[in-house]
Parts: structure tokens; C-alpha cells; sequence
């Protein structure tokens, strides 16, 4: 075609990617409310690994992890929030960045035990009402709280239905195992995209997760498989 135009390099993808501001798809005029599933997973980042570990017995001179957040909307199937922290911030931490960037209402809030808490459940009231249901199954060292026999909260019914009837009919009846979605998104993102990070400092890294997630809901609005019950 006789164009000249220069083709960027690495270098120049990674200087651009540098303060690249990636926003979550917006869900204004969209009908219904969230119904969102919150997981994380661990991505690789540079680093010679495991394999030259074994293979030579030595220690590698750099090996780190960082910790992908994803916020599903099981309902549309859009990733609605997302964000990448180093690996020592915990799934609550993080859960505030998460929230800042849903643009609609959130009904109903599912994800594992490591989110169960009073700060968490605080958090999702003050953010979205005390309509929105929280779903999160309190872990097995869990006791019930000092004035449960006068004043019995949510979490002090779901640990007594647990003494009483199991965890797992309690994941059944309260919708638990929608939680599933979540993983299968992270096992999708890692089939997809990958398991680890190319960029190497953290600001470049947060944009090659953003890039990541605007794929996997690309590839999400150009179609869904749709189930029917055949018998």
C-alpha cells in the first residue's frame, strides 16, 4: 500500500502502557440489577521460575506473584470490576477499589469465606442499601457472636443452619454455588489470556490486566451459549 507508518516495538507498547486509564464497560441504560460474584487468583510475573529451580537446584533471583480481583455479573456475564495488587493484599482490602467502579445497583452479593466479616458487610450496606443480599458462608472456626440469643444476625443463622443441617444444604438453599461462575472466570482468563504477566513493574501490570478484561467481555458481547432443558 506504499504507507509508512512505524510499527510500535515493545518498548514503546510499555511506555504507553504506563498511567493507561482502561474504564470497566459501562452498564448505564442497561435494564436490572447486579447480581456479582467477587474471586481472585494468582498471576506469575517475571522471573526464571520452578522449572530451573528444580532442574539446577538454585534459588531464583526473582520470583513473584501478584493477585487478580474480578467482579462478575453472573446474570449478563460481564466482568464488572477488576483490579491487580501485590499478593500480600487481602481479598477485603481490596474489595473498596473493587466497588468504586460498579456504575449500577448490586442485589446480591456472593464470594467465600475469606470475605466474611462485619467490615465487608458494612461495606456492601453503606455502598448499596440494606436490600443488597450478602452470600458468604462463614468459615468452620466460626462462633456465634456474644448476644446471639437476644439479637441473632444473618451470620449467626447461617452458622447454627450449618451446626444443624450441614454446609452443604446451606450453599444449596442461599444460591451459594453460583460462587462456581466465579472460578470458572479465572480458569477462562488463564485458558485465554494466560497465566502470567508480561509487563514487569506493578503500574504496567494493573494495565495488562485492564487490557485482559476488556477482551474477555468483548469476546462476551459477541454472543453466549444459551442452556435449555432438553428433558
Amino acid at each position: 500500500m506504499d504507507v509508512d507508518i512505524r510499527v510500535p516495538d515493545y518498548l514503546t507498547f510499555s511506555r504507553r502502557g504506563t498511567g493507561l486509564n482502561l474504564p470497566i464497560r459501562s452498564r448505564a441504560g442497561k435494564d436490572g440489577a447486579i447480581h456479582l460474584v467477587v474471586d481472585s487468583t494468582g498471576l506469575k510475573t517475571f522471573g526464571e521460575g520452578e522449572r530451573l529451580e528444580k532442574k539446577h537446584k538454585t534459588k531464583p533471583k526473582c520470583k513473584s506473584w501478584r493477585k487478580l480481583h474480578l467482579g462478575l455479573d453472573f446474570v449478563s456475564g460481564d466482568i464488572v470490576c477488576s483490579d491487580l495488587t501485590t499478593d500480600d493484599v487481602g481479598d477485603p482490602t481490596a474489595l473498596p477499589e473493587l466497588l468504586d467502579q460498579i456504575d449500577g445497583d448490586v442485589t446480591r452479593f456472593i464470594a467465600d469465606g475469606a470475605y466474611d466479616g462485619d467490615p465487608t458487610s458494612a461495606l456492601l450496606a453503606e455502598r448499596f442499601g440494606p436490600v443488597v443480599e450478602i452470600i458468604i458462608p462463614p468459615p468452620k472456626t466460626s462462633v456465634l457472636s456474644p448476644d446471639a440469643d437476644e439479637n441473632r444476625t444473618l451470620r449467626d443463622q447461617r452458622i447454627t443452619a450449618i451446626a444443624t443441617r450441614g454446609r452443604m444444604a446451606l450453599q444449596a438453599s442461599s444460591s451459594y454455588n453460583q460462587r462456581s461462575r466465579g472460578e470458572t472466570l479465572m480458569g477462562r482468563w488463564k485458558a485465554i489470556i494466560g497465566p502470567k504477566l508480561k509487563a514487569r513493574s506493578l503500574l504496567n501490570q494493573k494495565t495488562e490486566a485492564k487490557i485482559g478484561t476488556h477482551i474477555l467481555n468483548k469476546m462476551t458481547g459477541l454472543g453466549r451459549a444459551q442452556f435449555e432443558v432438553a428433558a
